[in-house]
């Protein structure tokens, strides 16, 4: 798990973690940021130090590809195959929260996901 919104692509021609630019790069920076912005902890980059110290996405965002390289994935297929715009919604440093937790994400998450459905 982590704490950031990622979107197309999520892989490249060469195979590596390397910045890969869809024909709708700026859209799909629009849509992660209008969901990251309404999320402090997810928008200052940083959210899982302790678990992933090195890891930092810039504004809470970050292209699937540069992040790592997943080859044929469901995001990357939707967008080039039925045009859908989809990008990836990661809650939280713990994959598996308990059951006790949950209403913490939600409202961690409420505002970012009404701000995220008015982008359409």
């Amino acid at each position: 798990g982590s704490l950031v919104v990622n979107y197309p692509f999520d892989d490249d021609e060469q195979g590596i973690a390397i910045y890969s630019k869809s024909p709708d790069d700026s859209v799909f920076q629009q849509l992660a940021l209008s969901y990251s912005m309404e999320n402090t902890k997810m928008y200052q980059g940083s959210p899982c130090k302790d678990m992933y110290p090195t890891e930092y996405f810039p504004h809470g965002i970050t292209n699937g590809a540069q992040w790592y390289n997943v080859p044929g994935g469901m995001q990357d297929w939707n967008y080039l195959h039925t045009n859908c715009f989809e990008v990836t919604i990661e809650l939280g440093c713990v994959k598996y929260p308990k059951a006790e937790e949950l209403p913490k994400y939600w409202e961690q998450n409420r505002r970012s996901l009404l701000q995220f459905m008015k982008q359409v």
